[in-house]
């Protein structure tokens, strides 16, 4: 474990509380826990006096963002996730708590859930599905965090359960935001789709319709946001009931393919009401323990979403009714914040004080064992391995060469206790590659974002 004098323990510790700078030397990182398409998550803690906090630190390789951004450097969607995940304060969206930069990573660390996300909680109970009072209890919660989204002029665009993460103290937190995008207002300057680098003009809406073929679930956002401009685009918001009416539509080809809209495959330009449709797709998600429009493939998905109804199965009740209009395929026709609010399946809720009075039906326990900590050198390491993953025939060499140095530069007696070392820590290793290469979906002690 990497520690320094407690008073520096001390400052760091509360440089976290306050979003800054974070330090490996001041980390403990216990675990990796998720991964995704460009970075992985880590299970940390800041080293200070008694027990600092425990965080998801998400970091990503700058290897793999030069490649896949070879004009710029840099991801901008990583540069949007972080400016405003800064801006969030609200108890159902993730606190920022600190930004991490080395030579070969980059990333930042929120709040780490321990309750794990709502697939994984889903497939524990009895039926794999949850009964009405739960479900409703997190459509509310998650009515609520969208609603603060899309007042802050956002559009979230990859609700799935895998997203939904449980806190500690039962209520759920909304996480990954690097598909989520700034809407611009029509009436304002930057929404010109001439003049801002994050707008959908003409030439780049051609390109993306071009792309609808190679669909991918994490890739393709479209979002083109230079650092300077994101804090402007944050700004002026909408707060009338036709806010999609005032805001500029993305052409943008992004989501999880079972929850995305029908006017996302159109192509025919999208706003916050794609959020209100995947929102019926995970009611009945967790009503019925699968989602409506599920095909073969790929193909056969986009194809039921476009001209299949969803199979609402047993008498008509207020939650069916709602999923029925959160999945009209009409974006104008589609129910929105105000109306859902106010359906006869959220009757009695007090919506501005519910979050202060609900008691959760599920509270994690803190089954969290700490342990010595990796260095700055191992993150790196395995971070690298995972996306620039070596042959057998090159880890083979490479191994036999580590050998041969260790034989040479150490005494026979103390060499075979280092080998004995060396071989725990790199299974360790081994063990958490091996499972974030593998379908993580089946170990419910990874996650995929």
């Amino acid at each position: 474990m990497y520690a320094g004098d407690s008073d520096s323990n001390s400052d760091s510790g509360e440089r976290v509380r306050r979003g800054e700078t974070l330090e490996f030397q001041n980390l403990n990182v216990v675990s990796a826990v998720g991964r995704g398409a460009k970075g992985v998550v880590f299970l940390a803690r800041v080293v200070e006096k008694g027990n600092g906090e425990w965080l998801a630190l998400k970091v990503v390789s700058k290897e793999l963002l030069r490649k896949k951004n070879r004009n710029e450097g840099r991801c901008k969607r990583v540069s949007f996730e972080r400016h405003i995940l800064r801006r969030f304060d609200h108890p159902l969206l993730p606190r920022f708590r600190g930004a991490l930069d080395t030579d070969q990573l980059t990333g930042f660390a929120i709040d780490y859930c321990h309750g794990g996300n709502l697939h994984l909680l889903r497939k524990k109970q009895p039926e794999k599905t949850f009964s009405e009072d739960t479900v409703r209890f997190y459509a509310v919660e998650l009515v609520l965090a969208l609603e603060y989204l899309h007042n802050f002029g956002v559009v979230y665009r990859d609700l799935k359960p895998e997203n939904i993460m449980i806190q500690e103290s039962g209520h759920i937190m909304l996480v990954d935001f690097d598909l989520s995008k700034k809407l611009y207002l029509r009436s304002t300057p930057s929404s010109s789709c001439n003049s801002s680098p994050g707008s959908d003009s003409s030439p780049e809406k051609d390109r993306r319709k071009r792309r609808l073929s190679r669909f991918s679930c994490y890739c393709h956002s479209g979002i083109s946001l230079y650092d300077s401009d994101i804090p402007n685009q944050l700004n002026a918001i909408p707060t009338s009931r036709s806010m999609s009416d005032s805001v500029e539509k993305s052409n943008s080809f992004v989501g999880t393919e079972e929850y995305v809209a029908p006017e996302v495959i159109s192509g025919e330009g999208h706003d916050f009401a794609v959020d209100w449709w995947s929102l019926g797709i995970v009611l009945h998600e967790l009503m019925y323990g699968t989602t409506p429009f599920k095909g073969a493939n790929r193909k056969e998905t986009f194809h039921r979403i476009i001209t299949k109804e969803p199979e609402l199965s047993g008498a008509t009740t207020p939650l069916r009714d709602l999923i029925k209009k959160l999945l009209e395929k009409d974006p104008e026709r589609r129910i929105q914040v105000k109306d859902i609010k106010s359906h006869d399946f959220f009757k009695g809720v007090k919506w501005d004080t519910i979050l202060e009075i609900s008691r959760p039906p599920y509270i994690p326990q803190n089954e969290i064992k700490d342990s010595t900590g990796f260095s700055q050198k191992d993150v790196e390491s395995f971070v690298h391995r995972i996306f620039f993953p070596k042959s057998k025939e090159e880890e083979d060499k490479t191994n036999k060469g580590e050998a041969k140095r260790n034989e040479k530069e150490t005494p026979k007696e103390e060499n075979y206790k280092n080998e004995e070392n060396d071989k725990k820590e790199e299974n360790n290793k081994n063990v958490w590659v091996d499972k974030l290469n593998q379908n993580s979906a089946k170990d419910e002690n990874f996650l995929i974002f």
